[in-house]
């Protein structure tokens, strides 16, 4: 079920608004998001299909949409939950969900931006922000939910309240916001709608993904859906703009975490082993760059590129961020790159004692390794970015903490660390 209120003039703050949180920054390329859209090219896919389980035809019920949470507390920080982490899609912003309402973070500098607790209840599960403006798509959970985990709810908070949602027959396990399309990921399906009138433009099959893994590229011009595949350890690439779709067999056991670039031109894979991510071409489905985060099983929480693509970062339960150097060129994806970096990946210089065994060793041993690490508690979920200012990288953690680091990508190692905070604490002054 899809409704609507108001939905064809939202309210976009100005600078000097004291009702929203943020403003648009960097300008936004269509700062009157819903009268500037683009349509998407995508043949026989403007209708649910007819064995559709899960998606509810558009319907007007004539339920009223949540009122506006009440004025916030500053002191209500005791007992809090964090239910949810994410960063915005510049890498700008993060959002924390909470057992009672939701906040909004700057990550350099860092501080809270803005936050919204519920009296009864309100637990927030997904918070997902579109770049630095007013428009969220939130999602309720924990054990007193403020929503049901089943709706989707577009939250104005120019507005302070709900100007639409969308609602399933299962629980809702990801949502990904664009400046035109909404897509919501469930266990087993994904869905694509228009941001201006919350049609819905095309649904994929997926494996069973509790998980809601799924990634969009952002920039003006290019729109790449990566989600799982119908197999084990298979990714699917949707490429609206080419209507194309590519399925790469990335990994033989499944697939636990990936990540595209803001062009969507080159994706990043990690398995639920843990011990080798790979750079893909999502143009053409070719192996760029193979490198090892370690010889050790390991679960991996995030990964994320740089703005220019330069480098990798990866978090995972060992408690240690990596660092990786990538040698794809993102502008310049000729044919002599794309050959498989398998021999290419070694780390010892040709004059070493070792070299000339190279061929006989394992390959963990011609492995390409990280350039810098950052340690962190082992056993606790962190998420990872890069930060605003060259070489540095910012955490976040299910705890509370907040880490901003930099790494000296001549001599690499371990990188120093730059700030620390429990976001969940007021500081003391």
């Amino acid at each position: 079920m899809a409704t609507l209120s108001d939905f064809s003039s939202p309210s976009w703050p100005s600078p000097n608004s004291n009702s929203g949180f943020l403003s648009p920054h960097p300008p936004l390329e269509h700062p009157d998001l819903f009268n500037n859209l683009a349509p998407m090219p995508q043949p026989d896919c403007n209708a649910p299909a007819e064995d559709d389980d899960d998606f509810e035809p558009p319907h007007d019920y004539g339920f009223p949409l949540p009122s506006p949470p009440p004025p916030v507390n500053p002191n209500s920080n005791s007992h809090l939950s964090l239910l949810h982490l994410s960063f915005n899609q510049d890498y700008a912003c993060f959002a924390a969900g909470t057992d009672n309402g939701f906040r909004i973070y700057d990550c350099d500098p860092y501080r809270e931006l803005f936050r919204r607790d519920f009296d009864q209840g309100g637990g927030i599960r997904i918070v997902d922000m579109l770049f630095r403006c007013n428009i969220l798509a939130l999602v309720g959970g924990g054990p007193d939910p403020q929503y049901p985990p089943n709706k989707v709810m577009i939250w104005d908070d120019h507005k302070g309240e709900c100007i639409g949602e969308l609602t399933f027959r299962s629980e809702v396990r990801a949502v990904k916001l664009r400046r035109d399309r909404i897509v919501v990921v469930l266990e087993q399906k994904i869905f694509v709608y228009n941001f201006a009138d919350l049609n819905l433009l095309h649904q994929v099959e997926t494996v069973v993904n509790p998980k809601g893994l799924c990634a969009v590229s952002h920039a003006s011009g290019s729109f790449v859906l990566v989600c799982p595949g119908v197999r084990k350890g298979e990714i699917r690439v949707e490429n609206y703009m080419s209507q194309r779709t590519k399925y790469i067999m990335a990994h033989d056991s499944g697939i636990a975490c990936f990540s595209l670039t803001q062009d969507g031109q080159l994706l990043a894979t990690a398995s639920t082993k843990g011990t080798l991510l790979r750079i893909f071409n999502t143009n053409d489905g070719t192996l760029l760059q193979e490198v090892r985060r370690g010889a050790d099983r390991a679960e991996i929480y995030s990964l994320a590129f740089s703005s220019t693509a330069q480098w990798l970062a990866v978090s995972s339960d060992k408690g240690t961020v990596h660092v990786f150097s990538l040698k794809a060129n993102i502008g310049n994806l000729g044919t002599d790159k794309l050959k498989s970096t398998e021999t290419n990946l070694a780390v010892t210089p040709s004059n070493s004692s070792r070299s000339f065994i190279k061929g006989v060793l394992p390959k963990y041993f011609s492995s390409e390794w990280s350039v810098a690490q950052f340690r962190l508690l082992e056993g606790s979920q962190y998420i990872v970015a890069f930060g605003q200012q060259k070489n540095t990288v910012v955490v976040l953690g299910l705890d509370g903490s907040f880490y901003r680091c930099k790494f000296d990508p001549a001599t690499g190692g371990e990188m120093t660390q730059l700030e620390c905070h429990n976001f969940l604490k007021p500081e003391e002054p």
